[in-house]
């Protein structure tokens, strides 16, 4: 993947002449001959702007956040009158800091990105805040100057086929004929792609949302549906009863709005221009809300499964409580804790939660609500059970990731879009002790 990203903008370019030229080129010698001289300039144009729209795409710095960013909302809210609860703001275990909303850890560059799309692979890097309106302007540029070549192209291929039956040395000789074969296969699959791609560039546009975000919007409609099932709550990582609620897409703020805040200008004109400024760092830190719902609620929405498990430490012989530790069951768990445990490329680790599907056939077994094994019990039997769980099912599911390799309905994970999933699918409750003890004073406090 590293290869790719090194070598997929130099095979983006050379593609892109081969493209543009030597379609050119070839036309001298093809009826009914080389394009009309307006629209060469239109078409060679149009390559101009998509090679600079492009050049910018994979040259642009996707946005560092500010470390003081943080602390200035904080001041902020501080100062606003009958604000009771103010907004959630996630920690990244990574960065060791915290993110604004909307923002994601890439896993290529390393860092958190304000509103991340994807980590394009095919530009070597996000698709954010910062580089969304290149990234638009340059598959639109694109989407346009292959439309136009695939007319010059559709053309001349015309004359090819009325003129199939004369004989062939009055037509293109075999080098021309595999060259506008190779012209017209790469220029048409390239261009439905491209077509697909701008399509939902727009649509998500429109509504302000992410490629990120449109996974974590189906993600709570299948938790939705998953807490209908289950009287509108779904256990969390400690066997306690979380509420499950619909929760409204809170960035959708008008499809007139939404264009002008993810193109950064109220300029259409703007739009198009392929030396328009990016969008500055600060409006990528804080975002409109749509007020649907309460503005304090977090988004993306609670999700029990993203939840990280409270460590099971146990209750202490000779410390008031009345059980002692089974010192072989202790060593079993840990034993299963290790073989589910997943490693980053940082040292870090995350035990992952099983699959919903196997945690529902555990609770259907036993008929009761289920608990992960590092819910505080020690009975005997419960420990058996777990160990042929384990044995059975999660030797299987740690293959696919856990919870954590959930898939919307085209097949897609948050590894997918670049995001780094060890980070930021259990983000819910990774809190440092300090700034947990801080918020505890503040909440305490008159």
């Amino acid at each position: 993947m590293a290869l790719l990203s090194r070598l997929a903008p130099p095979g983006v370019t050379v593609l892109v002449l081969f493209l543009a030229f030597t379609s050119q080129w070839l036309f001298h010698y093809l009826e009914p001959g080389s394009i009309p001289k307006t629209d060469a300039y239109i078409f060679n144009a149009l390559v101009a702007c998509l090679l600079i729209c492009y050049y910018r795409t994979c040259t642009t710095d996707p946005g560092r956040i500010p470390k003081d960013w943080h602390e200035n909302a904080a001041k902020e809210d501080e100062s606003l009158e009958d604000v009771s609860t103010p907004q959630r703001h996630r920690w990244c275990r990574k960065c060791e800091a915290f993110k604004p909303p909307r923002a994601h850890h890439c896993k290529t560059c390393r860092r958190c990105v304000m509103k991340m799309d994807h980590h394009c692979v095919w530009t070597a890097n996000c698709v954010s805040h910062i580089t969304l309106p290149h990234f638009i302007r340059f598959l639109s540029y694109a989407v346009a100057a292959m439309l136009y070549l695939e007319y010059f192209l559709y053309i001349r291929v015309a004359v090819l086929w009325r003129k199939r039956h004369l004989p062939s040395y009055l037509g293109p000789n075999v080098f021309q004929l595999a060259h506008i074969f190779v012209l017209v296969t790469s220029n048409s699959m390239v261009l439905f792609a491209l077509i697909l791609l701008l399509g939902r560039s727009i649509w998500s546009l429109a509504l302000n949302m992410t490629t990120i975000e449109s996974w974590e919007v189906e993600r709570h409609h299948t938790v939705l549906r998953r807490a209908r099932a289950l009287g509108g709550f779904i256990y969390g990582p400690d066997g306690t009863k979380v509420r499950i609620v619909h929760q409204e897409f809170p960035w959708d703020i008008g499809i007139w709005k939404n264009f002008c805040k993810g193109m950064g200008s109220q300029n259409p004109l703007a739009w198009l221009w392929p030396f328009s400024a990016s969008p500055s760092v600060a409006s990528g830190l804080v975002f409109e809300h749509n007020e649907i719902d309460d503005p304090s609620k977090p988004w993306p929405p609670p999700d029990p499964d993203r939840m990280l498990r409270a460590a099971n430490r146990g209750p202490l012989e000779g410390s008031g409580f009345t059980q002692a530790i089974d010192v072989e069951s202790f060593l079993k768990r840990q034993e299963a804790d290790r073989s589910r445990r997943h490693e980053d490329a940082d040292g870090d680790y995350v035990i992952r939660r099983r699959p919903f599907h196997e945690r529902m056939e555990h609770m259907a077994r036993d008929r009761g609500p289920y608990q992960d094994d590092e819910a505080a019990t020690t009975d005997e039997e419960e420990d058996d059970d777990d160990d042929r769980h384990d044995n059975d099912i999660l030797g299987n599911s740690a293959d696919d990731g856990g919870e954590e390799a959930w898939r919307n309905r085209e097949g897609e994970r948050l590894a997918d879009f670049g995001v780094d999933e060890v980070v930021d699918f259990y983000d819910e409750d990774d809190l440092p002790l300090s700034e947990l003890m801080r918020r505890r004073t503040k909440t305490k406090a008159p």
